[in-house]
């Protein structure tokens, strides 16, 4: 079976994905991003402190999360919600994938 995780908004919209990062739940004001890259950048940037993050650009995760592009010292979203998460990141610098971190700050993610 197939793990499946849940989008559930204030106005009764349900919408159903895959999960990806840590297991559980997470509460928030949902926001937009619309920039193409920074994704490790919207996650720790202290302004999405507490809200739940849905980046506009499809694919995210194919550069991985290295060491240098944090903008705080953690994760400061309590969810991401992105169309499609890379499984396997590309770029040289790349230490971990987007599940691998999200999972290690134990924040929720939802594709």
């Amino acid at each position: 079976m197939v793990p499946q995780a849940f989008l559930a908004l204030e106005d009764g919209s349900i919408y159903k994905g895959e999960p990806f990062g840590a297991t559980g739940t997470a509460f928030g004001e949902v926001v937009f991003n619309t920039s193409m890259t920074g994704y490790q950048e919207m996650l720790t940037d202290p302004s999405y402190a507490g809200q739940i993050v849905v980046p506009t650009y499809p694919l995210i995760g194919n550069y991985g999360i290295n060491r240098e592009d944090f903008e705080s010292n953690r994760v400061q979203v309590s969810g991401f919600v992105v169309r499609e998460h890379c499984r396997q990141p590309s770029h040289p610098l790349s230490e971990m994938t987007i599940h691998e971190y999200l999972a290690s700050q134990d924040i929720v993610g939802i594709s």
